[in-house]
């Protein structure tokens, strides 16, 4: 679970965090069983205009974890 706003500045990340995983995931997918290349963060970052380092920090950092930590369905 991403967390919803940054620690530091308090600027809503979350609403960013799905559009960011889809483009810089290892197999992304473009639709029709395409495989789209992975784009840099850095750059994904910039377009989706979370520019300050702390921000950005939050989402490159970020590990999902849920699944190992509450193994119950």
């Amino acid at each position: 679970m991403i967390p919803v706003r940054c620690f530091t500045c308090g600027k809503v990340i979350s609403s960013v965090w799905e559009e960011y995983k889809e483009r810089t995931g290892e197999e992304a997918e473009a639709g029709e069983g395409r495989k789209r290349e992975r784009e840099e963060p850095g750059k994904v970052l910039d377009e989706l205009g979370v520019k300050r380092y702390c921000c950005r920090r939050m989402l490159l950092t970020h590990a999902e974890l849920v699944d190992e930590i509450a193994p119950y369905e």
